[in-house]
């Protein structure tokens, strides 16, 4: 005779499904409910609210989705997406979620690059705040307020209608929102003159886990501090943000010179790493490694391209090069000289003939990658090089780069305590490594993923240690994640410390303080005691 236990299995199973679908659709109901009830005007939010019943959903899920390993039929989809038009519709939202038992996952430019800001393994909506883009410059003032909706290509666009000779040291990937980018630190090619994003920023508008507006005064200097870099989707939606902007001349010059084994490559790489962090911060220097068809037909060789933006004419840089990195053999004639933000376009690799692709958000590819990063504190000798050249020899190295931007400069003299971002002085330069694949390949992913994992172990010898430090915005879970319930403070401190070292438990104090009960949260986000 049958165990009861296991006849009853099966039919307890569909009773349960059954019931936690049911469970889910109330859920949902009794969210938009809320939403039309607790909104001043319910028919200008109900404009804004999108279900999988809608016939825009997808494409207004998908319209940000920037890796699109996170864009397929199996991955977890919100039961509403919000693109509120007001503050109104931000508090009703973080109020019904809150009553409904609804997690929320705030999106300003999509490129999470673990998905974390529109996917989730547990019951969630989307705040989508593309709306939220304004951007307005005062250039007496050297000022501008940027909503966190907007990308950084719109706030350099409004910066350069004004002025040719005002910057702000963001990053060069132009289509990446402001509010991700600020929350996490965010860097560019200024790094090495004027620090992070987040270092000038002086003012924000937050809506914290009560509905309360609150700017830097209200908010007090310990949140300031922890949403300069302490991570988005955390301590409350941060609205807009009022940034400091940097003076720059009206003319700077860059150059890229290529270098692959046949022309000595690893020698000119290894010696970068011991000037590079010591030239003058007027230049920001990195390198990029590929693999590439050789000369010799039907081979491959292994390429950097080594990348400069000085911040002064090409009269100026050629015999300060010439004189701290002869090795390079570089010429006039490798250098062009172009605006300041011409040059972010350079560097982004897009087209620099009109500046009106920095307003565009569907410029640059939207590719299927894996990525993880590192912090580099001693050179790596020409044998660890040659070991990473034979991992880009591998076959699933086919779409995959290495990156090396150099540090020095003004983070050298930031404390790493003055804003959650704590790589600073003592760091040669930040490694970051990336491998993708075709859409066509994705049920194969996980053999691209294991070539990267393999080449991150093989350099956990050249790297920061106890802490491994990592980047927070380049989000990656394979360091630790939190779990859907309840996380302990040991648990976070395992991911928390790569990206924050002690930082991290002013981070968790602050979180502590501002959301006791963990309602903004996601897989690595900083948890309360």
């Amino acid at each position: 005779m049958k165990s009861p236990h296991f006849s009853m299995l099966p039919f307890l199973l569909v009773v349960l499904f059954s019931l936690s679908g049911a469970t889910l659709a109330h859920s949902h109901e009794d969210f938009l409910h809320c939403l039309s009830l607790d909104s001043a005007n319910s028919s200008s939010i109900s404009k804004v609210i999108y279900t999988p019943n809608n016939s825009s959903y997808l494409s207004i899920l998908n319209v940000s989705i920037q890796n699109t390993r996170f864009s397929t039929p199996a991955t977890p989809k919100p039961s509403v997406i919000i693109t509120p038009l007001k503050t109104s519709h931000i508090q009703a939202t973080i109020k019904c979620s809150k009553k409904h038992g609804l997690q929320i996952r705030i999106r300003s430019g999509g490129h999470d690059f673990e998905g974390l800001s529109y996917v989730s393994e547990v019951p969630f909506v989307i705040l989508d705040l593309l709306n939220f883009r304004a951007v307005e410059v005062d250039t007496k003032n050297k000022v501008a307020w940027v909503e966190s909706g907007a990308t950084i290509g719109e706030l350099y666009y409004r910066i350069a209608e004004k002025s040719k000779t005002l910057a702000f040291p963001a990053g060069v990937c132009h289509t990446v929102g402001v509010g991700g980018h600020f929350s996490g630190g965010g860097y560019g090619i200024l790094i090495r003159k004027y620090g992070l994003a987040a270092d000038h920023v002086i003012d924000a508008h937050l809506i914290d886990v009560n509905g309360r507006i609150l700017d830097r005064k209200s908010m007090g200097e310990d949140l300031f501090w922890a949403i300069r870099g302490g991570g988005g989707n955390t301590f409350g939606i941060v609205l807009a943000w009022k940034v400091k902007l940097v003076s720059i001349p009206a003319v700077v010059t860059v150059f890229t010179v290529n270098r692959n084994l046949e022309q000595n490559v690893t020698k000119i790489l290894h010696r970068w790493q011991y000037i590079a962090h010591k030239l003058p911060d007027d230049i920001f220097t990195d390198v990029t490694i590929t693999k590439v068809n050789s000369s010799q037909e039907g081979k491959k060789t292994i390429q950097a391209a080594f990348k400069v933006l000085f911040l002064g004419g090409v009269d100026n840089l050629i015999p300060l090069i010439q004189d701290r990195f002869p090795e390079l053999g570089l010429v006039k004639e490798d250098c062009i000289e172009m605006s300041w933000v011409k040059s972010v376009l350079y560097f982004g690799g897009v087209s620099i003939k009109s500046l009106d692709i920095l307003l565009d958000r569907n410029a640059l590819p939207r590719p299927i990658f894996k990525a993880k990063s590192d912090y580099v504190k001693e050179p790596i000798p020409e044998g660890g090089l040659e070991g990473i050249w034979s991992k880009f020899f591998e076959k699933e190295a086919e779409v995959a780069f290495m990156m090396m931007v150099a540090f020095g400069g003004k983070m050298d003299a930031i404390p790493e305590t003055e804003l959650p971002y704590p790589h600073r002085v003592g760091n040669l330069y930040q490694a970051s490594y990336l491998v993708g694949w075709s859409k066509e390949e994705n049920a194969e992913s996980q053999k691209y993923i294991s070539w990267i994992r393999r080449l991150y172990s093989y350099m956990a010898t050249y790297v920061s240690k106890s802490p491994r430090e990592a980047y927070f915005n380049y989000r990656d879970l394979d360091i630790g994640t939190n779990n859907n319930g309840y996380t302990s403070y040991a648990q976070a401190s395992i991911w928390g410390r790569k990206y924050y070292k002690n930082n991290f438990n002013r981070l968790v104090h602050v979180k502590t303080m501002v959301d006791p009960e963990n309602f903004f949260k996601n897989e690595q986000s900083v948890p309360p005691l």
